[in-house]
């Protein structure tokens, strides 16, 4: 292929994405299929000529559609949404095309700074005060890495990457049962290991308990053990748990340890000022994560990580070798000095296109939708017989349960069988609960009240 056969078939592939997007209810949302069925349909070998590329779209057309899970679908309510806005999909062509490598400031200017100035857009949209600043990554799981790598690094003096982990104390991270496994690996990835995650309790709210936590933290000192710093949830992914965030914040910095918070889900709910009481107090935190490929229209992967102050994770993270130098600007940022990777896709493209093409008013109005509705969708199934809402909504994630946990797993079983909707999974307190997440970037209220109406007809 060249470039003026792209021009043709990238004009069909825009041909056909619309077609795509158009048909989507018409598709269920996941795909009826087995383990298999995919390679199944695919050579056990490469080819040694070259093929037509007639003859690769029209597999592609036959084999990928049937066999995905539609993400982009207005009735995909499992997990957390993973919008992809018609602005997001224009941008992410354009830095496909431009396929920039935006390691260092000189390998693509426009890489670094439209990505410094989209953070000082969210950062302001957000409602988070002067002076954070930040980075972009792949992901939440990424960003909560390199926030951990930076705890262990301050509590070790910046020693630990160069002398390693043996000899040293100890190391502890505290965080609730609320937070994501993303917290889990980061604690194995950093050398730091599992049994070194404390779970401080949650009460009744399924907040952190802050006395719990200091209690923690003092007891692990006495016993000669090295605290390095805290991670606190903001719209957990099992039923969307927020920890008392400013009061554990207060907890944390007053044993001198640093905070994380994961809000990867519902920080994109706090362009909303309404809903920003839920995580009062974040203007203290250290670092902050949040998607904006989950509830803002930036497709993935694009993760957002406020930082406080940049230098720790970048004296944790920093590495730059002569080859990796701007001669004559050695104080300009390199983002892949403040990230895990060195090589770095023009992320920032994509929220500026986003941010732009619909404004802050035009994502609130969205956000706010989904939270209505959900609370609507909820208030129906809540008066279907025999069913049972485990936990109240949290902007738009609620969950809901039959009277045991056999005939709650077969009612989720025949609901994703129909393929009207698609919801997931999860334990509460316990129990086997079914979770409900709006969020889907282009889902109507009919999409969701479907939720309700497909419950009825199962049940």
């Amino acid at each position: 292929m060249n470039h003026d056969e792209l021009n043709q078939w990238s004009k069909r592939a825009a041909d056909w994405a619309t077609e795509y997007h158009a048909a989507l209810r018409d598709r269920p949302v996941r795909a009826p299929l087995v383990p298999g069925a995919i390679s199944r349909q695919l050579p056990p070998s490469p080819p040694e000529a070259p093929e037509p590329m007639a003859e690769i779209f029209a597999d592609f057309d036959r084999i990928v559609p049937p066999g995905i899970t539609h993400w982009q679908h207005p009735r995909f309510f499992a997990y957390f949404p993973a919008n992809a806005s018609p602005a997001s999909m224009l941008a992410e062509q354009l830095a496909n095309a431009i396929a920039a490598q935006g390691m260092i400031w000189q390998t693509s200017p426009a890489v670094t700074e439209i990505e410094q100035v989209m953070i000082q857009w969210l950062r302001q949209s957000l409602g988070l005060p002067d002076g954070f600043t930040g980075t972009i990554h792949d992901s939440a799981t990424t960003a909560t890495l390199s926030a951990v790598l930076t705890m262990r690094e301050r509590a070790l003096e910046f020693q630990g990457n160069v002398k390693g982990l043996s000899g040293h104390p100890t190391l502890r991270i505290y965080a609730s049962a609320e937070t994501h496994s993303s917290v889990d690996k980061a604690i194995r990835i950093a050398g730091i290991g599992q049994d070194n995650l404390v779970k401080i309790p949650t009460d009744q709210s399924l907040s952190m308990k802050p006395g719990a936590l200091a209690a923690a933290i003092a007891a692990d000192r006495a016993a000669g053990l090295l605290p390095a710093g805290v991670i606190l949830c903001a719209g957990g992914t099992s039923v969307g748990a927020f920890d008392r965030i400013g009061e554990c914040i207060t907890v944390a910095h007053a044993a001198g340890l640093p905070v994380h918070v994961d809000a990867a889900w519902a920080g994109s709910a706090m362009i909303c000022p309404e809903f920003r009481d839920l995580w009062a107090g974040i203007e203290a935190a250290d670092s902050i994560v949040f998607n904006p490929h989950k509830w803002l229209g930036a497709q993935f992967d694009c993760a957002v990580q406020f930082l406080r102050d940049p230098t720790p994770q970048v004296k944790t993270l920093g590495l730059r070798p002569s080859y990796l130098e701007t001669a004559g600007k050695e104080d300009i940022v390199n983002f892949n000095e403040w990230t895990v990777p060195l090589g770095r896709r023009f992320r920032a493209l994509k929220l500026w296109f986003t941010l732009r093409a619909y404004g802050l008013e035009g994502l609130r109005a969205r956000i706010r939708n989904h939270v209505a509705w959900a609370v609507e969708a909820c208030e129906a199934l809540r008066a279907l017989p025999g069913v049972t809402i485990t936990s109240e909504p949290r902007l738009s994630l609620f969950t809901f349960a039959l009277e045991h946990d056999a005939a709650t797993e077969a009612l989720l079983t025949r609901i994703n069988d129909d393929g009207r909707i698609y919801l997931t999974q999860t334990r509460h307190k316990g129990a086997y609960v079914i979770r409900v997440q709006v969020g889907q970037f282009d889902c109507t209220r009919d999409d969701v009240m479907m939720i309700p109406q497909v419950v009825a007809e199962l049940i």
